[in-house]
């Protein structure tokens, strides 16, 4: 991966067309002017009518609920006044992309050390990434993670170029689905993209379960959509679910999956918020309360969520125009007697991965979950589902956790923490920049591949509300 120059704002490419050629465009403050032309004349008449009064203050409300959305709306109208022919946008200067055929399988290889080409971007550098991920900020006193490149076995795996994948991304929405896991992706992917879009335009909103990166310069959306179960649960609060017995609804999945629909890429997970049981809490179809569940057998559990999953996808998706994916289980390091360290704490204090690559590495991880996923995928026939696997390749990775350079509860682990690591090492999540960065240079490739043979999609709709 290349180290991009994090600080210099990209010019736009050279037109294919003139600017007599382009459709003629609104102003781009119009709406802006319209809504408070509108507000005015509803106080105005506001002070003659109780009925207008009441009127006035709905209209009011809904301005300051929706005032993002109006912002939002507005900047896009700037954009296209800004950039005219955005559509058209002259790519013939990129090189040529060599992709790797898809008979190759990604997920087979090995680390190799490359402290040139690598980090792809810098973490201070990089102003959207969550605390949960800063790992040098947080005190970890060692980088060595951030230098260790994927090279598979039988090909190459192409370098993250940012400008080649956003403009693969103009007009379009990719949103991750799933756990705080996919929530460690998106952010690698916000982190690798962000250098190439000018100051000012690009922010992340915040709408509830769903966090949207705006890339304005090509009227783009990187979304992650907080479902850690896919299906609906008592844990799908984004910020409040700690919670004791996790119930899930295996049949219902309409509340979280209405706001997947129209995107273009949709990349899925769910594994870790699995494993706190052998048996699951399924509330039952037709329920009025979630204290009326059954206890079933997770690999039972979960074969009726991706029934669910799966039949929505063939219901809603049109697979001419979107692309579905799927990412493996990303391992949990916490037997370091698994990889010859028997008096380890986790995965504290590990500095390099595992790197012997004669003997698989077993971290106990439930591969009927692994192998229920990969017979789905196999099988959605009007609806592909590419899987991505990640299993195997981070289950090496022992060095590139947050251990105890992380948060809990939303706040750094205090000195008093630190001393009880087996309680509250994170062996769970990433830092950044590190594994997802590989993860989504696999995406890239797939996306890249797919997108090669396929015609252009519809214009980019506004995000959900």
């Amino acid at each position: 991966m290349g180290n991009p120059s994090p600080n210099r704002p990209s010019d736009p490419p050279p037109s294919t067309t003139t600017a007599a050629a382009a459709p003629k465009k609104s102003h781009p403050l119009g709406l802006l002017d319209s809504v408070a032309s509108s507000t005015r004349s509803l106080l105005t008449a506001a002070r003659r009518s109780p009925v207008t009064t009441l009127v006035a203050a709905f209209f009011l409300l809904a301005l300051f609920m929706y005032g993002e959305d109006v912002r939002t709306i507005a900047e896009l109208s700037i954009d296209d006044y800004l950039y005219p022919d955005a559509d058209v946008y002259n790519v013939s200067g990129l090189p040529p992309l060599v992709l790797p055929p898809p008979s190759c399988d990604l997920s087979r290889g090995r680390w190799v050390f490359d402290n040139t080409s690598l980090p792809a971007y810098r973490e201070k550098e990089c102003t959207f990434l969550t605390a949960q991920v800063t790992c040098l900020a947080n005190g970890r006193p060692d980088d060595r993670w951030q230098y260790w490149k994927w090279q598979p076995s039988n090909c190459s795996l192409p370098t993250f170029d940012a400008r080649r994948f956003m403009e693969a991304m103009r007009g379009k929405r990719l949103m991750f689905v799933g756990d705080s896991l996919n929530r460690n992706q998106w952010e690698s992917l916000v982190c690798l993209v962000q250098p190439i879009l000018s100051k000012g335009r690009k922010k992340v909103v915040k709408r509830g379960s769903l966090t949207i990166f705006h890339a304005k310069e090509y009227r783009a959306t990187l979304e992650f959509y907080w479902a850690p179960f896919l299906v609906e649960s008592n844990s799908d609060n984004p910020k409040i679910h700690s919670i004791e017995h996790r119930i899930i609804r295996a049949e219902r999945i309409e509340g979280h999956a209405k706001y997947w629909r129209d995107v273009d890429y949709l990349i899925f997970n769910t594994y870790i918020w699995w494993m706190n049981t052998a048996d699951m809490k399924v509330r039952r179809p037709n329920s009025r309360y979630w204290s009326e569940h059954d206890e079933v057998p997770r690999i039972e559990a979960y074969g009726r969520v991706f029934k669910t999953w799966s039949n929505w996808l063939d219901d809603n998706v049109d697979p001419a125009r979107t692309s579905v994916f799927f990412m493996t289980i990303s391992p949990l390091h916490i037997s370091p007697d698994k990889w010859g360290n028997p008096n380890g704490i986790k995965c504290v204090k590990e500095t390099l991965p595992y790197l012997n690559y004669t003997e698989p590495l077993d971290l106990n991880h439930d591969m009927r979950i692994f192998d229920l996923v990969a017979k789905v995928s196999r099988s959605m026939k009007r609806v592909p589902v590419t899987l991505i696997d990640i299993t195997k390749m981070s289950d090496y990775r022992k060095d590139a956790h947050t251990s105890l350079y992380s948060i809990r509860q939303g706040k750094l682990l205090t000195p008093k923490q630190k001393a009880e690591p087996d309680k509250f090492a994170d062996c769970i999540h990433w830092c950044l920049p590190g594994v997802p960065d590989v993860w989504n240079e696999i995406l890239y490739t797939r996306i890249l591949s797919k997108s090669s043979h396929s015609p252009p999609s519809p214009s980019l709709p506004l995000p959900p509300k």
